[in-house]
């Protein structure tokens, strides 16, 4: 789709580098080692509010959907997943952070980063 890829392998090296740079959108995975993934979304409510978040998990629980989106995500999606929803859930995800209401809030930014 274009979009430019960061990857972290840990939940600690996706904290720095949602710091450490400007993301249109973070693809996340909640079971990070180090630092897991709902301590990542935490951390970037936070300190990157308007920041799009995707949680891409094998962790299919009707509980654990509502866990994540409660603590801020904007979108969920188990594995395994079909590449094309998840392009599309991307593309909507991203569309709706540009929004007008969405202007000039902290963490947009241009270039898609993906964190997982």
């Amino acid at each position: 789709m274009g979009h430019a890829v960061t990857q972290a392998n840990n939940g600690a090296v996706a904290v720095y580098r949602v710091d450490a740079a400007r993301f249109d959108g973070v693809i996340l995975d909640l079971g990070l080692p180090l630092v897991d993934g709902m301590t990542v979304l935490k951390h970037i409510r936070q300190h990157h509010a308007a920041l799009p978040v995707l949680i891409l998990t094998a962790r299919d629980g009707v509980e654990d959907r509502v866990t994540g989106l409660n603590a801020g995500a904007d979108d969920y999606l188990t594995k395994p997943f079909n590449v094309a929803e998840l392009q599309a859930r991307l593309a909507a995800m991203l569309r709706r952070s540009q929004l007008p209401a969405f202007a000039g809030a902290p963490g947009q930014a241009r270039g898609v980063r993906a964190l997982d």
